[in-house]
């Protein structure tokens, strides 16, 4: 037998999965699979946050306790190669960091619900020159041919250019709904609500500037004897001027007295009347913002009644939210690590290991650690054997 002549058996192409559920093909499909991601919602969700100082705060602080991460690889060269360069990678033209691009990466997915960003490769494709966070206006996003699939085009003042290494283009949407291929802002359901806020601090303002930016009526009644009654306009117009050249000198600092002749009766206007209370009203609907965006009220500055039970449950209540966000961030990261791996000559998988959230879930584990140590001992020491109790951050023994 000729062993030459035999020839491996190439392994065939699997085949491309099937949706059954797929949308139907009709004329102009084409046009319906586009999908623009600067819409009408994100400049509304933009106003938002720039009118609503809640909003604002709320979106920066989730990315500071989204915490740090490091790479963590089986290969030591590779992880202490890969963290530096998380460390040194440039970010957009004035940033530095792979933490900086996540966190404007998460401040995009959560104030828009989409998220796009891009690996940009040196000239000579073989280097990680930086990490780019693109505009939706640059951006133009299609369902492919299978459901499963997404395609990625750079937009061309309305026409969707094909990309040359779509694979570098990283993109993730936030709770997205079925069938549908973008994500929804996490202020969604917030327009109206915060609308109506914005209606009753405009009537603050409007309310203070007419109470509480003091008028005065200057009122002049003449006799009806002699000269008052000759000269009513003309003394009118007189106390007028004075008044006005008084309060005007009181603006600079200078302190004049208003000396009248007659009848002058001086009051405030308005003072008489109460300014509507707007604290219900205003703490109702933050609220329901604060609700939405899943923070303690204590972090925002809110001073509202709360108990040392409820504290605790809404820190617990914090950590679930900040552990979906960074596993929405993981496959960003890991994508962005093993790019840097393979164009390094390394073939590891690189894995995020997170900062620690809350310190005192370490500490209430290595109690409980302790204390299982503890029964051991004793158990052993009775002649029992051991039992083995596996330690659970969630029921781990407070002090």
């Amino acid at each position: 037998m000729n062993l030459g002549r035999l020839k491996r058996k190439q392994p065939e192409a699997p085949a491309e999965a099937v949706v059954q559920l797929r949308p139907g093909n009709y004329p102009f499909h084409i046009l319906d699979r586009y999908v623009p991601l600067m819409t009408p919602e994100t400049k509304l969700y933009a106003c938002m946050r720039e009118a609503i100082p809640v909003i604002d705060s709320a979106l920066y602080k989730i990315q500071r306790l989204i915490g740090g991460f490091r790479f963590v690889c089986s290969h030591k060269s590779a992880e202490r190669e890969l963290n530096q360069f998380a460390r040194e990678v440039k970010v957009g033209p004035t940033q530095m960091g792979l933490e900086s691009f996540i966190c404007s990466y998460l401040d995009s997915l959560l104030l828009f619900g989409n998220a796009i960003g891009e690996i940009v490769l040196s000239a000579n494709g073989r280097q990680i020159a930086g990490l780019y966070n693109s505009s939706f206006e640059n951006v133009l996003i299609q369902r492919g041919n299978n459901p499963l699939q997404v395609e990625i085009f750079r937009n061309d003042h309305g026409n969707p250019v094909p990309l040359e290494m779509p694979q570098l283009i990283l993109f993730t949407a936030l709770n997205p709904q079925p069938g549908k291929v973008c994500g929804d802002s996490i202020l969604k359901s917030l327009p109206f609500v915060s609308s109506i806020l914005l209606k009753i601090y405009h009537a603050i303002g409007e309310n203070f500037d007419r109470v509480g930016n003091v008028r005065f009526a200057v009122t002049y009644r003449p006799s009806n004897q002699g000269m008052d009654a000759a000269y009513a306009k003309e003394r009118a117009q007189q106390i007028a001027k004075e008044w006005a050249a008084g309060m005007a000198a009181g603006k600079t600092g200078d302190i004049r007295d208003f000396i009248a002749v007659g009848d002058v009766d001086i009051k405030v206007i308005g003072a008489d009347n109460q300014m509507i209370d707007c604290e219900v009203p205003a703490r109702q609907m933050l609220e329901q913002i604060i609700a939405k965006l899943g923070l303690p009220p204590f972090m925002l500055g809110l001073s509202w009644s709360t108990t040392e039970r409820m504290s605790q449950q809404q820190a617990s209540t914090l950590n679930s939210e900040l552990c979906y966000y960074r596993r929405l961030l993981n496959p960003v990261l890991e994508r962005i690590g093993t790019t840097y791996l393979r164009l390094n000559g390394f073939s590891c998988q690189p894995t995020v290991e997170w900062d620690t959230l809350n310190f005192e879930d370490e500490i209430n584990a290595a109690q409980a650690r302790l204390y299982n140590a503890q029964a051991a001992k004793l158990e052993l020491e009775n002649g029992e054997e051991p039992k083995q109790i596996p330690v659970d951050l969630s029921t781990a023994i407070e002090p």
